[in-house]
């Protein structure tokens, strides 16, 4: 039985942002659809849409108003946009604990990408895209306040971390610099929105694309790579 070719791809993105997770969705159902014959060894990379927002965060709705310059109603409907979007790529921007539910609210993220690389950097690629996906979870089907040091290590020792290491990992400045450094590599790739999906490190999808649209990009490089293997 022949295997399938395994391509590398690193995605930029923040745990912050709605089209991240539907770009992840959307690629997820490419790859389902290859299955057999494309599989991937994803990587997650930092990139934080908001490294100014203050500790105590920001209302999405207003948060979108502001810095987009719209209404709060023209907000409102973007969002709508995005949950549809979302329903499509089969993943959720819904709220789904118990009632009354939280504010939607936006955090600074830079803690969370201290997190994620040290989850790559001890325990793999795969741990890695767990703790991605407990951190989507958590800030738009949980409505945690994934800004916060203890949060954070909650969702890490759930997610089967070790938390004492956890801790560790946002103590150290070694890991802050690694945040830094892949932050400034985005912008040296030009790479002013996410996410950003660059596969065999030239190959770049930009944006939450549809998945027949991941489909046919990751077929195109996987033949562009045998061609030169």
């Amino acid at each position: 039985m022949t295997q399938p070719q395994t391509l590398k791809i690193d995605i930029w993105s923040d745990v912050m942002c709605p089209w991240c997770l539907v770009g992840w969705g959307n690629l997820r159902q490419a790859l389902d659809s290859l299955e057999g014959e494309i599989a991937a060894e994803i990587a997650w990379h930092a990139f934080e849409l908001n490294p100014d927002m203050p500790s105590d965060g920001e209302e999405r709705t207003a948060h979108i108003a502001r810095k987009y310059g719209r209404t709060l109603d023209q907000s409102r409907d973007v969002q709508n946009r995005m949950r549809e979007a979302a329903e499509r790529a089969g993943v959720s921007l819904d709220y789904e604990g118990e009632e009354p539910a939280p504010p939607a609210m936006m955090w600074n993220t830079f803690d969370a990408h201290k997190l994620l690389l040290w989850a790559r950097d001890m325990h793999g690629a795969r741990r890695q895209t767990d703790l991605k996906l407990a951190l989507f979870e958590a800030h738009f089907n949980a409505r945690r306040e994934i800004g916060r040091r203890d949060v954070l290590l909650a969702i890490a020792e759930e997610t089967g971390f070790d938390r004492t290491e956890a801790a560790a990992a946002l103590d150290s400045e070694e890991l802050a610099e690694k945040v830094r450094a892949e932050e400034r590599a985005a912008w040296e790739m030009n790479v002013t929105g996410v996410p950003a999906v660059f596969v065999e490190g030239k190959f770049l999808i930009p944006g939450a694309q549809p998945s027949e649209a991941y489909v046919d990009a990751l077929r195109r490089v996987a033949a562009k790579v045998a061609e030169n293997a």
